[in-house]
C-alpha cells in the first residue's frame, strides 16, 4: 500500500507538471525558430547578439494576453500607448551597436525591459531609462529578479542620466524628431547612438550617431515606424 501511494502521488505531480513544461518546451523551439528564421537569416551576424536573443525569453517581457504572439516577427502594445519592438529591430539595434562585454550603455525608453534584458547578457552595464512610471516598475521587477548588472531610472530620457556619463553606447527605443544634445554629450568618444528621428506620425528613420572627438556623424539606416519620444518638458 505504501509502494502504491507513493506511485500515485508521483504519477499525479507528473501530470501537473506536464502543461507546464509542455508550455516552456514550446515557447523554447518558438525562441530558437525566432532567432533563425527572423533575425540570423535577415543578416543579423553578431554571435553576441544572437545569442543573447537565444536566451532571452520575451513573453516574459508583455502582458499575459499577448504572449501567445511572443516570438512574432512584429511588436505588440505592452500598455499605455506603448509597445515592445519587433524582434528583428531589436537584434539590428543591438548589433549595430557592436556591444563589447566591458560596454556600459544607456537605453532610453524601458518600455518592456526586454531591449535592456538583451543587452544586459552582453555588456558589463545597463542604464536604462523610462518615463511611464508602471511601465518602469514592471520592467524594473523582472529586470531584478533576472541580472544585476541593470539600472532602471523613472526619470525624462531626453536628459539622460549624466551621473554614469558617458557611455560606450547609446540605444534609444522612441522616435525623437530631432537628436537630444545632453545624449549626445553622454556619448563617449568613439561611441555610436542608435535613435530614430522623425514625426511620431509619419515614417522616421533609423539613425545611427558617432561621435570622434569634437566631430558628430550621423546615418540613415532604415526607415523605421517608433512610438513617440515622450518628454516631461
Amino acid at each position: 500500500m505504501k509502494y502504491f501511494r507513493q506511485s500515485f502521488v508521483l504519477i499525479l505531480l507528473f501530470l501537473i507538471s506536464c502543461p507546464f513544461t509542455s508550455i516552456a518546451q514550446g515557447y523554447e523551439r518558438q525562441r530558437q525558430e525566432m532567432v533563425e528564421t527572423q533575425i540570423r537569416n535577415r543578416g543579423i551576424r553578431d554571435a553576441a547578439t544572437l545569442r543573447a536573443m537565444r536566451r532571452v525569453p520575451r513573453h516574459l517581457y508583455i502582458p499575459e494576453n499577448q504572449q501567445r504572439w511572443a516570438y512574432d516577427d512584429r511588436p505588440l502594445p505592452i500598455g499605455y500607448g506603448q509597445t515592445i519592438s519587433q524582434p528583428y529591430i531589436v537584434g539590428y539595434m543591438t548589433e549595430i551597436i557592436k556591444p563589447k562585454k566591458e560596454f556600459r550603455v544607456l537605453e532610453i525608453g524601458t518600455g518592456s525591459g526586454y531591449q535592456a534584458a538583451v543587452l544586459a547578457e552582453i555588456v558589463e552595464h545597463v542604464f536604462t531609462i523610462e518615463i511611464v512610471e508602471s511601465l518602469g516598475l514592471r520592467a524594473k521587477e523582472i529586470l531584478d529578479q533576472n541580472y544585476s548588472n541593470v539600472s532602471v531610472k523613472i526619470a525624462d530620457g531626453y536628459y539622460g542620466w549624466e551621473e554614469y556619463a558617458p557611455f560606450d553606447a547609446i540605444v534609444v527605443t522612441a522616435a525623437a524628431e530631432y537628436i537630444p544634445p545632453p545624449l549626445i554629450e553622454q556619448l563617449k568618444d568613439g561611441g555610436r547612438m542608435i535613435i530614430p528621428v522623425g514625426s511620431p506620425f509619419r515614417v522616421q528613420q533609423l539613425m545611427l550617431v558617432e561621435k570622434k572627438g569634437d566631430r558628430i556623424s550621423s546615418r540613415s539606416l532604415m526607415p523605421v515606424r517608433f512610438v513617440p519620444f515622450t518628454s516631461g518638458d
